[in-house]
This record gives C-alpha cells, structure tokens and sequence, in this order.
C-alpha cells in the first residue's frame, strides 16, 4: 500500500500511536499528527506495541511520517481524529482547512458529543463516529500498551471504511446503531473517574466489592437519565448494558465467575482519566458524568453520584498531585454532604 494515500492520525497520544502502529504494521501507510514530546519519543526508541495478550510488536520510526504541522493532512484519505474532546472543534477547523473534501474523517474519541463538534466545520465532509473499547497506556520510551479486550466500532458507511482499516491485530467492526454504541461505551466510562480517584489498578478495583457497589449506583443513576432521554445504550460486552449494575453488586466470586467471560484486563490496567491526573493534564469528565448531569437536569433527576465526582475530579485537577486515592467510603459520604 506504498503508494496510496495515507491514513492520518490527527493527535496522536496513547490511542492514537496504538491503531496508527498497528495499521502501519499492516502494511498503510500512516501519518502521526503529535506533539513533539510523541514524536521525538519515538524517533528516539521507534515504536513498540504491547498487548494484554504477550504481543510485542515494533516500528522504526522511519516507518512512519511523524509531524507536528497539519500540513501533513493534505493527502489523508482517511482522518482517525484522536484528541480529548476539549480539542475536538479546534482539530475540526484544522481539518477543514487542510485536509482533501474527499478524505474520511472519524472519530475514535469518548463521548458522544465529538461528531457533532466535527459536524460543525465539516458539513462537506464524510464525519463517521466510532469507540475504542480498548484502553492503551503509554510506557515511556515509545512503548503503547494495549491493557483490555475489545474491537472497534464506527459507524457502517457505503465505502465500507470500518473493512478498510480492519487489520489482522486490529479488528474494526461496522454498526449501523452507533449512537447507542457511543453511549453504551459512555456507561463504562463512567468508571474511568473512579479509577482515577481511586489510585488502584482496574482489575483490583474491580475486585473489590465495595468499590463495585459505587460503580453500580453512578451506572444506575445513568441509566435513569438515559431511559428518560430514550436513550438505549449497546452493551460493549455480551451482557446487557441494564444488567450490568446486578453484576457488579454480586458477591465476589459470583462476580468473578461472570466478569472472565465478559472482559480481558492487564493486571497493571488503569483508565486514561488516571493517566491525565498523574501527567497533569485536563480530563473529560465533562463529557463523561457531564452528559448525564446535563440529562439529568434537563429532565429534573437527581444525579448526587455523578455530580460528586466532577467535582472530586475538578479538586483533583486543580490540586496537580495526581490521583488523592480515596476510597469508596470517602467518596459516598462526600456525595451526601
């Protein structure tokens, strides 16, 4: 595929590096629209993929056309648009200036308002949405390691652009539902604030049934909103999104007996809004819990839980220390206060 159009991964940090890589891997040709730390990361130690799973694949750095000017989405047939969704309308003017009126913009961002974002100075072009189940932790050194299971999804178009970047190692599946994919993903990501606060690794949070009890209550209190709304979330597991709070109240060893079947976690696995608390940098829980606030309000529910955590996420953000490693108690008792 030397000489086709490339595949641009407009802001590429953890996510963005992974896919990038492995369709590289794969044989595209693949551009990396990042910041200079990024890049000079990986010109100095190339790019290696790790999984979950025992892979461990690398990259030379010439493998790959890494830039930090937008000038390189001239030629992109395709755009995997990858930044935090508080960039989302600055990244669209960007594309819109720079990039072909034929190239395929998608988003595999969270949350489920970055289409319309890149909808609004994009009218011309073809915007797909999609999610990542997948969470990618970046190492140091240009390392990405790939710590859950899961495909990704994007909406199903007439190009059958989810079969064009499917790869090997990198499975893309197309959905003609993928507003209820987006918020059932949503519904997940409701537990990266947890994880943040927690300052535990995902699967020894997981194992904890009191810290499951809260996840179940804030994913409850969602799913209130969303019924409400008629909203009707796909489940990211084979496990219905309405059954999952029932799940994560049983006791541990049911729990553990269900979880295996449903989902693959790294021991070492965190969320990315951790990962932003630890680097200092602004997470996206206004579009995660902000979401459901904004339902919620709308439509006169109460969301204590939800509420509570913007807030504890804010102070934390503002404090600079990364995660204040509170426990579940500390933060029920905080929401009720």
């Amino acid at each position: 595929m030397s000489g086709s159009r490339p595949i641009v991964v407009a802001g590429a940090g953890s996510i963005g590096c992974f896919v990038g890589g492995m369709l590289a891997l794969a044989g595209h040709r693949v551009v990396l629209l990042a910041r200079p730390r990024v890049i000079d990361e990986i010109k100095g130690h190339g790019l290696r993929l790790t999984s979950f799973e025992g892979a461990d694949r690398r990259l030379p750095a010439s493998a790959l056309v890494l830039s930090p000017d937008e000038q390189v989405l001239r030629d992109a047939a395709i755009v995997l648009v990858c930044v935090k969704s508080a960039d989302t309308a600055e990244m669209a003017a960007t594309i819109a200036a720079h990039a072909p009126q034929d190239a395929v913009i998608v988003s595999l961002q969270n949350g489920v308002a970055n289409v319309p974002a890149l909808k609004a100075h994009l009218a011309s072009q073809r915007v797909l949405a999609g999610m990542v189940p997948f969470n990618v932790v970046g190492m140091g050194e240009g390392r990405y390691h790939r710590s859950t299971s899961g495909d990704i999804i994007i909406e199903q178009d007439e190009a059958a652009t989810a079969a064009k970047l499917s790869v090997a190692d990198l499975k893309v599946q197309p959905s003609e539902n993928i507003s209820g994919v987006q918020w059932g993903k949503l519904l997940v990501n409701l537990g990266n604030a947890l994880n943040a606060l927690s300052n535990l690794p995902l699967r020894e949070q997981l194992s904890q049934r009191s810290w499951r009890m809260l996840i179940a209550d804030q994913m409850s209190e969602a799913l209130a909103a969303m019924k409400a709304e008629g909203i009707d979330p796909v489940s990211t597991t084979p496990l219905p999104a309405s059954w999952v709070p029932y799940v994560m109240r049983l006791p541990d060893w049911a729990f553990q007996m269900i979880a295996k079947r449903m989902v693959q976690i790294d021991p070492q696995a965190r969320s990315s809004m951790w990962d932003d608390l630890q680097r200092g940098r602004r997470t996206e829980i206004d579009y995660l819990q902000g979401a459901i606030i904004e339902i919620a309000q709308r439509r006169r529910l109460a969301a204590p839980l939800s509420s509570r955590l913007v807030a504890l996420i804010k102070d934390a953000e503002a404090r600079g220390q990364g995660s204040p490693g509170l426990s579940p108690e500390q933060i029920r008792s905080s929401s009720r206060s």
